[in-house]
C-alpha cells in the first residue's frame, strides 16, 4: 500500500471521530448559550408560532437538531429533550426526542468503532488473563449490560454510546438497546418539557433532578434489576447468551 493510501485510509477511519471531537469542543464554548434554558425560555413564543404554521418543518428541524447535538456531543441535550415535549406533548414528544437521540447516538457509535473500536477489540481479544475474562463476560451478557448502562441514570449518555462501540458490540444490539432502554428517562424529561408553560408562566425553572426522585428513580431501578436478571440466571444455570 502507498503512502497515499495509508493517509486516505487514515483520515477515513479516524476522520469521524476526530471531526466529532473538534466540534464538541468548540460546541462545548461556542453553543452553550444557545442551547440553554434561558434561550427556549426567552424564544418560546417565536418556537410555537412557528410549530403552529410550520408542523412538519418543525418535527423535521427538531429532529435533525437533536440528532447533531447527540451526534457532537455538543451541549443541551437535556434542553433538547424538554423543547420536544413543549412543543409537541408528552407522548409525540417523547416519540421525536427518542429516535432522534438513538440516530444521533448510532452515528457516533459507528464513528467509534471505525476509528478506534476495531483496534481496541482486537487488542482485548488478544490479551490473557483478567482483560480476557471482563471481555468473554461482557460479551456473554450484551443484551443486558447494554440496557443497564442505557437505563441507570448516572451513566452520561455519550459515555454509553462510545462503550459498545469500543467492546464490539453489534450494530443491530446497539440500536435496539438504546432505543427501548432511554424511553424511561425520555418520558420523564419530556413530561418536563410538555410542562414547561405553566413553569415560564410562574417564572421558575424546570426540575431536572425530578428523575431522581424515589417516585420516578425505584421503577427505573426495577427496570434496571430487571435488565440484569438474566445475567444472574445465567451465572445460576450456566446457559450462555442468545
Amino acid at each position: 500500500m502507498s503512502q497515499t493510501d495509508t493517509t486516505k485510509s487514515a483520515v477515513a477511519r479516524y476522520g469521524p471521530i476526530a471531526l466529532i471531537a473538534v466540534v464538541a469542543l468548540l460546541g462545548a464554548f461556542a453553543l452553550r448559550d444557545y442551547l440553554s434554558f434561558d434561550a427556549l425560555r426567552d424564544n418560546r413564543e417565536a418556537l410555537i408560532a412557528f410549530r403552529d404554521s410550520n408542523f412538519a418543518l418543525t418535527v423535521v428541524a427538531f429532529m435533525a437538531a437533536y440528532i447533531a447535538i447527540v451526534a457532537f456531543s455538543l451541549p443541551g441535550a437535556a434542553v433538547a429533550t424538554l423543547t420536544g415535549g413543549f412543543l409537541f406533548g408528552t407522548a409525540f414528544g417523547t416519540g421525536v426526542n427518542v429516535i432522534g437521540a438513538t440516530l444521533g447516538a448510532t452515528a457516533i457509535f459507528l464513528a467509534a468503532r471505525m476509528g478506534l473500536g476495531d483496534k481496541l477489540r482486537a487488542r482485548m481479544e488478544a490479551s490473557e488473563g483478567m482483560v480476557a475474562k471482563i471481555k468473554a463476560g461482557l460479551d456473554e451478557n450484551q443484551w443486558s449490560m447494554l440496557f443497564f448502562i442505557r437505563l441507570v441514570p448516572a451513566v452520561p449518555f455519550f459515555v454509553a454510546n462510545l462503550i459498545p462501540a469500543f467492546l464490539g458490540v453489534p450494530l443491530r444490539r446497539f440500536v435496539i438497546s438504546t432505543f427501548l432502554g432511554i424511553i424511561p428517562g425520555s418520558l420523564v424529561y419530556t413530561s418536563v418539557g410538555a410542562g414547561l408553560g405553566e413553569v415560564f408562566a410562574r417564572g421558575e425553572t424546570p426540575n431536572l433532578g425530578i428523575i431522581f426522585e424515589p417516585h420516578i428513580l425505584l421503577p427505573i431501578l426495577g427496570l434496571c434489576a430487571l435488565s440484569l436478571l438474566p445475567v444472574v440466571i445465567k451465572a445460576v444455570t450456566g446457559k450462555k447468551d442468545l
